[in-house]
């Protein structure tokens, strides 16, 4: 009985196409969902076939985690019980800044090769995901292999300015804000800079779907990404805010209750390890689409928009067979 439930969820049941005419999307959201719910074991085997990749930058993130919190529960020991701090603990709270540059640099010097590592999997991964969110059809070993041995070089030159940009980030607003004691002409470039790292943050979204789907020089791809990321502002920033919501839940658990930090943190890794990352390409691979299809496909002849919708030709089918009263 189990066994025939699991035929049925994975090839439908015998004998019956898997859409009528009138059961196929008109809609992008209803587009979504439902190949959500037809690809969602498949996102579980395509993150796990991917996840070994995003171990040593969660790893190095769990270290960060973990010494900020530590660090802040020193703090509030100092301040409520000054009594009860032990010499270390005051002499690590009396250098108190310095320490937390350096832990935040070392992580963020770790993470650069841990992040680099990651960028041909994900533009396997954004294949897959790419053409199953426009009810397309994808393996995911084979075709996940092929798509990271075709642009693993383009995907790593992402990855690694990916794992640049925090590092660029930290010390250049550092820098700057020292030097506003001098002038406060240097809140300038400080906002700026910290503009164009979530700017690129932004362009995430779009950088790996771009490079499996068109043939673009590094630079037009940059310069393509961050044009898209700017052009549709609010909806790319809602797409990354909605991504973020299990890693908001785990570090409010661990701030509020913070003998819970540990789980917390596990529950995290967790997600991700089964699902999260497979998850986040492919809500990004269904907006990038719908992107796509208005600002570059609907601009080039011959090319279809509007993959797994309902066509104006199927509409009119369905009123051709509706019976005759």
């Amino acid at each position: 009985m189990f066994g025939k439930f699991m035929n049925n969820y994975y090839y439908g049941k015998s004998g019956k196409g898997d859409y009528r005419k009138d059961d196929l999307p008109r809609t992008r959201w209803q587009l979504f969902w439902e190949m959500l719910r037809v690809r969602l074991a498949g996102l579980f085997r395509l993150n796990l076939l991917s996840a070994a990749a995003w171990i040593p930058a969660m790893y190095v993130l769990a270290r960060l985690v973990s010494g900020l919190f530590n660090l802040a529960g020193l703090v509030s020991l100092v301040q409520q019980d000054p009594a009860a701090v032990t010499p270390e603990q005051m002499e690590v709270y009396n250098n108190l800044t310095p320490l937390l540059n350096a832990l935040v640099l070392r992580s963020l010097l770790w993470l650069i090769p841990c992040i680099a590592l990651t960028g041909p999997v994900q533009a396997g991964m954004a294949y897959v995901t790419r053409n199953w969110a426009r009810d397309e059809h994808a393996f995911v070993w084979s075709d996940f292999k092929d798509a990271v041995r075709d642009n693993w070089k383009q995907a790593l030159g992402i990855s690694l300015i990916t794992g640049f940009v925090p590092l660029v980030v930290y010390v250049s607003y550092q820098f700057y804000g020292q030097m506003l004691g001098r002038s406060m002409v240097f809140v300038v470039p400080q906002m700026l800079t910290v503009m164009l790292g979530l700017l690129w943050a932004l362009a995430l979204v779009y950088y790996y779907p771009l490079l499996v789907t068109y043939r673009l020089s590094f630079i037009t791809l940059i310069k393509n990404g961050l044009l898209l990321a700017v052009g549709r502002l609010p909806h790319t920033v809602g797409v990354r805010l909605a991504m973020l919501v299990p890693a908001v839940i785990a570090a409010l658990v661990a701030w509020l209750m913070p003998s819970y930090m540990l789980y917390a943190l596990m529950l995290l890794a967790a997600y991700y390890l089964m699902l999260g990352n497979a998850l986040a390409r492919f809500v990004y691979a269904s907006f990038s689409n719908a992107v796509f299809d208005r600002f570059i496909n609907s601009r080039m002849e011959g090319v279809q928009v509007n993959r797994g919708l309902a066509t104006p030709e199927d509409e009119d089918d369905d009123v051709e067979e509706e019976p005759q009263g």
